[in-house]
């Protein structure tokens, strides 16, 4: 044989084939070109001689001859090992053909063809392997002409109802779906054109009389060529591999599902997350129904004698709108699980159609499976579809499976198929079961974080002050939406606390970290700042102050871990450090004096419309320590609006805090905070922000400034002479008469020559008196002394030391603040009605 041919030639081909003639003697009688080749023996040498002659071992010929079968008539086939011209041994296989109708002992002349060994062994496994791949079952083969006409397949092609017996001759498009058929066709044109083999490529056939689901099938295609390199067809092999690919499938849609049941703290996303991922990849719609109680965080009933009402909190799929049209609220029993509801016994139900709470992996926390609605008879009742099977027009199939955790149902899980998809099967009742065990501790764990979550919230509302207040010296107007279950609820608080003389202080803090240990420690800040606030202190000094506690707060927390050791299970704590911005506004002299430990300055919107923020240097978070902080004073035209917030205001996850910042300031222009009531206004300020999806908890303090006018304030300064004390008491008593304040003119003489006389008595130096007409009358009496005034308790036979006490009797309330040249001893009554 050549040795350009192809090995995949038949090695004994008449053509160009190593053969030689012998007679009835078994001498060589022709020797043709390819046996000189395949020997290196010219036909001169070898014509004539015994063809024993040409055996390696001659004495081996005898041998050579039994191979062949007595009555042979188309010839034999042996194998036999010869001498090269060369001289080394050449194994060949060989085929006798005879060349009359004798037999091998009678044959007058025979042809005898050879080839090397090696290529008669790969020509016989070739077509052995062939022979064999076309009869096996395991997966389809198939050839194709050029014009993709079926030429040659084995008998399981596609074992699928609708495909032909015979496919000879025959177009994919004759019995599979068109589209199915197209795509098939694309790609073996391709492999056709180019030559590249196809592989691992993955479709779905349908055959035209059974198009519902259909199979998927893997691909392999090669193209197949004529000697001359031509293109005849391609051979293709086809694999079954829907069960594989369910099962793929089926642990994909579990992945994706478990995923989606973690992604949210909140028991509304988390089942609208599920539903999203099984409809439509498992079911053309799904539904999830929970108990009322859970949306609260409330334990569900376990002695299954109450009513259970549930409600739809989630659908997806095709036909969710008739889902949720009619049905947002409704009570219905829990789903009770039974794969074959007609073979096995229901369990337990109450009166109110509830059934008893199942134990874990009892045969109540099973699913139930309905299939061939739309063929069900409308007979007997017995036979009829249970009514959450039939929710969705036009389902074929339906199943449901109860959310049951720590052996309460609370839930179930309910998905239905319609149109031309497959019906449900058992295994994917299976794999709901297994879906809907996870959601229900999913749900279970959000249940229980809402609970907790709604406690922080209640907890942290009922430590912040009412959102709306007025006083003399501004309208105050807040509002505070808590971040998404998510994030937890934080730690910001504000607050607005009323000083003496008419001033009032606005606060606004966040305390770091999320949870009840936010919500505590934003309790304790508020605590300590409304206590140093009514010390009078100035706000840096107040916030070093409160820097100092949270550092001693942290300090306990750290000895409280260490001596804790491995005592029990750890308390849920956070870091202690927080920010907060503490102003003073003063409605006398409209001065607004404020500071910040770390936290966003606040916004002045000015009576003429510009919005710009107070320009601070702000210390560092309370809870660092060793950093002083520095107070910055703004004066602010009465109706000013001064707007206070927390970052989750203006870190939104929309852009970086000076986008923010832009932004609040356009929100407070559009809200037309200048024109409008502040607790109208604040709710527009906010709007547009995501509700329940907040990353950060939000909090905002709106002040509208007032001012108290010239003619409400009166001043005089005195002598520390003892004598000017019955001329205060003229000057006081003529401007209560000016101001029409008769009612309080013998209250207000002895408060004010009992402060006069122990200013001028202990301080010594000039003394100031101020009576300031607001929403109070005070009395303000300022020295140069640093002492603090104390009220005791005199004895009968004191003469002095009464003062103070009398000042408290007669007043509202009454108190001390101290400033760089000294102290101010002030007085508030209540002013008497119009």
């Amino acid at each position: 044989m050549r040795a350009t041919e192809s090995n995949q030639d038949y090695p004994f081909a008449v053509t160009n084939t190593a053969a030689a003639l012998l007679d009835d003697a078994g001498t060589i009688v022709a020797w043709t070109p390819a046996a000189e080749a395949l020997l290196e023996r010219r036909s001169a040498d070898v014509c004539g001689r015994p063809a024993r002659d040409l055996l390696a071992d001659p004495g081996r010929w005898e041998a050579v001859l039994a191979q062949g079968r007595q009555g042979e008539q188309e010839g034999w086939e042996g194998r036999a090992t010869l001498r090269h011209g060369s001289g080394r041994e050449l194994e060949i296989g060989f085929r006798v053909i005879p060349l009359n109708d004798g037999a091998r002992g009678d044959a007058a002349r025979c042809l005898v063809l050879g080839a090397p060994l090696d290529l008669v062994t790969q020509w016989r496994q070739d077509h052995a392997f062939t022979h064999e791949l076309f009869l096996q079952g395991r997966v389809g083969l198939a050839v194709f002409d050029a014009d993709l006409r079926l030429l040659r397949t084995n008998t399981h092609l596609l074992p699928y109802t609708g495909v032909p017996v015979e496919l000879n001759g025959r177009r994919l498009a004759d019995f599979l779906w068109a589209e199915d058929a197209r795509i098939i066709d694309d790609r073996l044109r391709e492999v056709m054109r180019s030559g590249n083999p196809l592989i691992g490529f993955n479709t779905t056939v349908r055959t035209l009389d059974d198009p519902r689901g259909g199979r998927v099938v893997t691909i392999q295609a090669f193209r197949l060529q004529e000697p001359a390199g031509h293109p005849m067809g391609v051979a293709t092999v086809f694999t079954d591999v829907t069960d594989h690919e369910r099962s793929r499938g089926r642990l994909d849609l579990l992945y994706r599902a478990t995923g989606a049941l973690g992604g949210s703290l909140s028991v509304l996303r988390t089942v609208e997350d599920l539903v999203e991922v099984l409809a439509p990849s498992f079911g053309d719609c799904a539904a999830v129904d929970l108990a009322e109680t859970v949306l609260s965080g409330g334990e569900p009933p376990t002695d299954g004698h109450l009513t259970l009402p549930l409600i739809r909190m989630a659908v997806a799929g095709a036909e969710a709108d008739a889902l949720r049209t009619g049905t947002a609220r409704f009570t219905a029993p829990l789903a009770t699980a039974v794969a074959h509801p007609t073979a096995a016994p229901h369990p337990t139900v109450t009166e109110a159609g509830v059934p008893e709470p199942a134990a874990p992996g009892s045969r109540e926390c099973q699913g139930e499976l309905i299939t061939g609605l739309g063929t069900r008879p409308t007979g007997p009742e017995s036979d009829a579809a249970p009514e959450w099977a039939t929710a969705v027009p036009g389902a074929h199939s339906a199943m449901t499976a109860p959310l049951c955790a720590r052996g309460i149902r609370f839930g179930r899980l309910t998905l239905w198929r319609t149109g031309d998809t497959p019906p449900l099967e058992e295994d994917d009742l299976a794999l709901l079961e297994e879906i809907a065990a996870r959601a229900a501790v999913a749900v279970d764990n959000a249940r229980r974080y809402t609970k907790e979550r709604r406690t922080a919230v209640g907890l942290q509302r009922s430590l912040l002050p009412p959102a709306t207040s007025e006083t003399a010296a501004l309208e105050a107007a807040s509002l505070y939406l808590p971040a998404d279950a998510d994030s937890g609820v934080g730690g910001d608080w504000f607050d607005v606390i009323p000083l003496s003389s008419a001033r009032v202080a606005l606060v606004v803090g966040d305390v770091a970290g999320h949870g009840l240990h936010a919500t505590a420690m934003m309790g304790r800040l508020r605590s300590a700042v409304r206590a140093m606030a009514d010390l009078e202190l100035e706000p840096e000094e107040l916030l070093a102050h409160v820097d100092d506690m949270v550092l001693q707060v942290a300090a306990e927390a750290e000895s409280d871990d260490a001596d804790d050791g491995d005592a029990g299970m750890p308390v849920p704590s956070g870091p202690a450090g927080a920010t907060c911005l503490y102003a003073v506004y003063d409605p006398v002299t409209r001065s607004c004096v404020m500071a910040s430990a770390g936290h966003p300055p606040p916004a002045v919107v000015s009576p003429d419309g510009t919005v710009e923020y107070v320009e601070l240097s702000p210390g560092p978070p309370l809870g660092v320590g060793g950093w002083p902080f520095e107070p910055v004073e703004r004066e602010l035209p009465p109706g000013s609006v001064l707007a206070l917030y927390t970052d989750g205001l203006i870190e939104r996850g929309e852009g970086d805090i000076d986008q923010g910042m832009r932004d609040l300031a356009d929100r407070l222009l559009r809200a037309d905070v200048l024109g409008r009531p502040l607790r109208q206004a604040r709710h527009d300020i906010v709007e547009g922000l995501p509700p329940g999806r907040l990353r950060d908890d939000v909090t905002l303090l709106l002040a509208r400034t007032r001012m108290v006018d010239a003619g409400s304030v009166a001043t005089w300064r005195l002598d520390a002479d003892p004598a000017i004390v019955g001329d205060a008491r003229h000057l006081v008593l003529d401007q209560l008469t000016a101001w029409d304040l008769d009612e309080l003119a013998f209250s207000t003489e002895l408060i004010v020559s009992e402060l006069v006389t122990n200013a001028i008595r202990h301080a010594g130096g000039p003394v100031r008196l101020r009576l300031i007409r607001a929403d109070t009358l005070t009395c303000e009496v300022s020295d140069s002394s640093n002492t603090q005034p104390r009220m005791r308790r005199a004895r009968s036979s004191e003469e002095g030391g009464r003062g103070l006490y009398i000042v408290a009797q007669l007043s509202h309330r009454w108190g001390s603040r101290y400033a760089m040249g000294g102290k101010t001893v002030w007085s508030e009554q209540i002013l008497p009605l119009a």
